[in-house]
């Protein structure tokens, strides 16, 4: 499928779904597709349509990508304490997604913008109601400190011909019993995971205007400094190790270099890293490193990447993608990557090196539901990345070679028409947590049983 067809597929289903309670602009489909133009480049390192979220890799330190260790087996997983097997059906509570926290869960569906559960047993703890009508594809994206930050509808009016012009605020929520601390309204409805992040003694959010992030006290939503960047221009955002970096670059077709800056977080004065020749877009972080894709062609078969450390050393490689990716996700030192076809493949972002290419093994689902596979997640005490479906299979292959060392398939319901945000896999210790739509499950795989 060609970019022009891609971009026409989501022009004709976004006209064509209603949206679960919300009229959208007569420009959404216009805004989503113009998005998806201006960071194609990042489709080489797995993302559709909406941009990948680009900092759950920061977490796992892996090496530098040999083969496997024979005298060292994966490892069976272990019951967290207090964690039995459960599974829930939270409609209006769990369809935008989850989080992870220790013992807690937390989501965000039609009906709240976030809710509460335990992660051992299922049990709802608190909520907070959607603001208004309408709701949007987010969900709590951090916790820190006793207060979670997510998002909500900003309070705003039908139009005269019944529209519901939407509105997002970035809100602060004690953590333990679902009370609003603060809440600060966004310039746009991107809710994204570059929308708002934590950094050292902050939130940086995309805020007050389009081209500003701003650094925001995180116990009361104040504004310490901020930093706008020029006009036409692009900026993707990351942090390392608290510290806010941005990748900017010609908002044109084919830009002609892509500047990497630093922000301090103590008070937002910039300095250029570096400078790189094309367009490169922000695949994900490795450590203290960003991992950024060259813009090309989805036709391409070579994908270089490019790995730059906070003090500018930079490292690249080309690696060989067959076919389109479905999915992907940068954990530790790899990137690890589904194409449409089902095969799953480890490339070291340190040698260039492929380290494995192995069937997935879970059923892929329909390229033109708009529906993908979840981002693979990687338990790192027991080498495995783990993989889940839509149609409920879920698979675990060794890090190491890819052999596939366990598999299941869990009940996610019939498949619904219309958008719907892609299904997750997360873990909770050694047990995982599968969420598709509002039905979650939790269970242990259990691996050389």
């Amino acid at each position: 499928m060609t970019t022009e067809q891609v971009e026409e597929k989501v022009r004709e289903t976004l006209h064509a779904v209603a949206l679960d309670r919300v009229r959208a602009p007569g420009d959404l489909a216009e805004k989503v597709v113009r998005r998806h133009r201006q960071r194609r480049f990042s489709q080489a390192a797995g993302a559709a349509v909406a941009v990948a979220a680009i900092t759950v890799g920061a977490v796992f330190g892996f090496g530098g990508g040999g083969g496997a260790d024979p005298d060292h087996p994966v490892r069976p997983a272990v019951s967290p304490e207090g964690w039995k097997p459960w599974q829930s059906d939270a409609r209006g509570a769990s369809e935008r997604g989850c989080l992870v926290d220790g013992s807690a869960l937390y989501c965000a569906g039609y009906k709240y913008d976030a809710a509460k559960f335990d992660a051992n047993t299922g049990e709802r703890l608190w909520t907070v109601k959607v603001n208004g009508e309408g709701d949007g594809p987010d969900h709590p994206f951090a916790v820190r400190d006793g207060v979670l930050y997510g998002y909500r509808n900003h309070t705003a009016k039908k139009q005269p011909n019944g529209d519901y012009m939407g509105g997002t605020d970035l809100m602060a929520v004690n953590a333990d019993t679902g009370a609003l601390l603060w809440k600060v309204e966004m310039p746009q409805d991107d809710r994204t995971d570059q929308a708002a992040m934590l950094i050292d003694g902050a939130v940086l959010a995309n805020t007050p205007s389009l081209r500003t992030m701003s650094a925001l006290d995180p116990r009361t939503g104040k504004e310490k400094w901020r930093h706008t960047w020029d006009k036409g221009a692009a900026c993707q955002r990351a942090v390392l190790s608290g510290v806010p970096y941005l990748v900017c670059l010609r908002d044109v077709e084919n830009p002609d270099a892509t500047d990497v800056l630093r922000l301090d977080p103590a008070t937002g004065s910039a300095r250029k890293v570096m400078t790189l020749p094309g367009g490169w877009g922000l695949s994900g972080t490795s450590g203290d490193r960003l991992v950024l894709a060259e813009q090309r062609d989805a036709t391409d078969k070579d994908l270089r990447l490019t790995v730059i450390s906070g003090s500018g050393e930079q490292t690249s490689h080309s690696y060989r993608v067959e076919g389109l990716q479905a999915t992907s996700e940068v954990v530790g030192d790899r990137l690890i990557s589904v194409s449409w076809k089902g095969k799953a493949s480890a490339y070291s972002l340190t040698t260039g090196k492929t380290l494995w290419t192995r069937p997935v093994g879970v059923k892929m689902p329909n390229r033109d539901r708009m529906t993908g596979l979840a981002s693979p997640v990687v338990s790192e005490s027991q080498q495995v990345v783990y993989f889940f479906s839509p149609t409920g299979d879920l698979s675990g292959l060794d890090l190491r070679t890819g052999e596939q060392v366990w598999r299941d398939h869990v009940d996610t319901g019939k498949w619904k028409p219309g958008f719907r945000d892609s299904p997750q896999v997360l873990l909770h210790e050694d047990a995982l947590v599968a969420r598709n739509d509002s039905r979650i499950v939790s269970l242990l795989p259990r691996i050389g049983d």
